[in-house]
């Protein structure tokens, strides 16, 4: 089983990326210094808003999720998993986080990759206002 969501987001000057446990893609339009996770801003969903078949899959305990996060001439690969727990109900964030913590903004956990670890060059075209676009390839057996 595998479903695609395709999310257009923006980045903001002040996107610092320098959360160690998440990171965070927003349709909010803005950003405080204090949002060191939220890498993308403007995002055209939210968790609740993403489809039934990319969330029932994601709702499973062996489901995996590859994110790719692409700014320019940048790409970012980022592997996480999905949970049972995940409710994906929030209206506004979604959020990978390394832990396993889930809440309504969660769509990966156990990510390889969080704000901390994307690379310097990605941040910089986010910085510049520059599109994002972000491709969450969810699987599961069967």
């Amino acid at each position: 089983m595998e479903a695609i969501e395709i999310i257009r987001c923006k980045g903001h000057p002040l996107v610092s990326a320098r959360h160690p446990t998440t990171f965070e893609i927003t349709t909010e339009e803005h950003l405080t210094e204090y949002g060191h996770c939220i890498i993308g801003v403007e995002a055209e969903k939210g968790a609740r808003d993403l489809s039934e078949e990319f969330r029932h899959i994601l709702s499973h305990d062996d489901a995996t999720l590859t994110t790719v996060l692409a700014c320019g001439a940048v790409m970012a690969e980022v592997r996480s998993q999905g949970s049972a727990a995940l409710t994906l109900d929030h209206p506004t964030d979604l959020v990978w986080r390394k832990s396993r913590f889930t809440c309504g903004r969660t769509v990966g956990i156990l990510s390889d990759t969080v704000a901390a670890d994307l690379p310097q060059e990605l941040v910089n075209c986010l910085r510049e206002r520059d599109t994002m676009v972000v491709t969450m390839t969810v699987r599961r057996p069967g």
